[in-house]
Formats: C-alpha cells, structure tokens, sequence
C-alpha cells in the first residue's frame, strides 16, 4: 500500500512537471527605473480582464519592482513624473497623472500626454501582445525587453521631449515635460514625428506597432541607457 502510493505520488509529480513547468504560469512585469529622478509607475486593467493587484508606488532612480501578472491580464502601464502632495494630502503629478488625487489611479487612465505601454496576455497558445503607445502623446523614453525566447524588445527611448517640436511641447517651469499628439485616428504631421523618432511604436489608432512573444517574463525600463 506505502508502495502504491508512493509510485501515484511520483506519477503525479511528473505530470505536475509536464504541465507546469517552472515558470511557465508564473508571470512577471519587472519595472525598473534608470530615469534621474523619481517615476511613479500606474497600472490600468482592461474591462473584464484579470485585475493585476498592486499599490501606488514610486521608484527612485536606480530601482526596480516586480508585479505578478495573472495568467488572462491584459492592460496599460504608463510613469507619472514630477509628482507631490500639497498641504491638503492631495497627490497629482504634472504628467500621467490619473486624477484619483491619491498615488494609486484605482481604474483611472492617465491624462495625456503620456506614454503608454501596452499588454495582452489573453492571447492564444501562450502568445502575449505588447507595444509601445504614442497615439495620446509621450512624457518618458521607454523599452519592453521579454526575458526568453527568440522575441523582439520594442520601445521608444530617446527622450522626445528635447526635439519635440515648439507647438506640441508641455513646458513647466522652463522645462520640456511632454510632447503632444495633435491626431490620433489617421497620420498627421506630430505622428510623423513620432514614427520617425520611434519607428516601432504605434503613433495613431490604426498603426501597425504590435509584437507577439511566448516568453512569461519581461522587464520595462524607464529611461533606458541604449537599445538593449
């Protein structure tokens, strides 16, 4: 009997390691921060997706944290910079910010602009969807790198807002924060910006901008120092 159950044991592992091997369901999204100053990273879920629990939290420079991403999520993900908290406890920031006046946006889309990062993990076979959005304009260099797998990293990261051209600039404080999109459903001249600074992103709602990769890990990177 103690042999019986000990071969069922072993069986049953083995078909748990078939499965499920180690990290094929454990998905993460490592966000890390080479920016010179503080970014306030936020999440969205999309309707009906599975919710990707986390807290408001900022990263200072240099730092990094890790969310588990559930198996069927699909959402955005976008920093918000120049962030504080005035003597009422209101928290705001000059961009992407979601308008909850607290740190954590609980379902609220950014105002623009902003830069967006995109992701569908709903797709079949294991195939998850990801790309860089610049349709509502863009507030920090970024790039998406899977960990794994033969597939491509995507993302913007020269910094558009030092050669944003003068009428699409966001300035505050004598500073270039963000660079707008004038149009966001067919071409136009600040999506050939765009396109031109950011060949693989997606510029405007019908843009070809998509990469599909099986691998369950990636890491975003604010400010990222080159390509890699």
């Amino acid at each position: 009997m103690v042999s019986s159950t000990k071969t069922f044991s072993i069986a049953l592992w083995s078909v748990f390691l078939f499965l499920f091997p180690s990290g094929l369901y454990a998905r993460t999204l490592t966000i890390t921060n080479k920016c010179s100053y503080t970014v306030w990273p936020a999440v969205l879920s999309a309707a009906g997706s599975s919710p990707l629990s986390t807290t408001g939290f900022a990263l200072l420079p240099g730092e990094s944290n890790t969310l588990s991403v559930p198996p069927a999520w699909s959402g955005r993900l976008w920093g918000r910079t120049l962030c504080s908290i005035d003597i009422t406890g209101k928290f705001s920031c000059v961009t992407g910010d979601c308008g909850t006046s607290t740190v954590e946006c609980a379902g609220a889309n950014p105002a623009p602009p902003v830069t967006l990062v995109e992701f569908d993990f709903n797709g079949t076979g294991q195939i998850n969807l990801y790309y860089i959005n610049l349709v509502e304009g863009f507030n920090l260099p970024v790039r998406v790198v899977p960990r794994g797998g033969n597939c491509s990293a995507t993302g913007c990261s020269s910094d558009l807002n030092a050669m944003c051209p003068m009428e699409l600039t966001v300035i505050r404080d004598g500073e270039a924060v963000a660079c707008k999109s004038t149009c966001r459903t067919e071409p136009c001249s600040s999506t050939l910006f765009f396109k031109t600074a950011c060949s693989g992103a997606r510029v405007y709602a019908h843009d070809h901008g998509f990469f599909t990769c099986s691998s369950p890990h990636y890491t975003l990177t604010f400010c990222p120092t080159s390509n890699r």
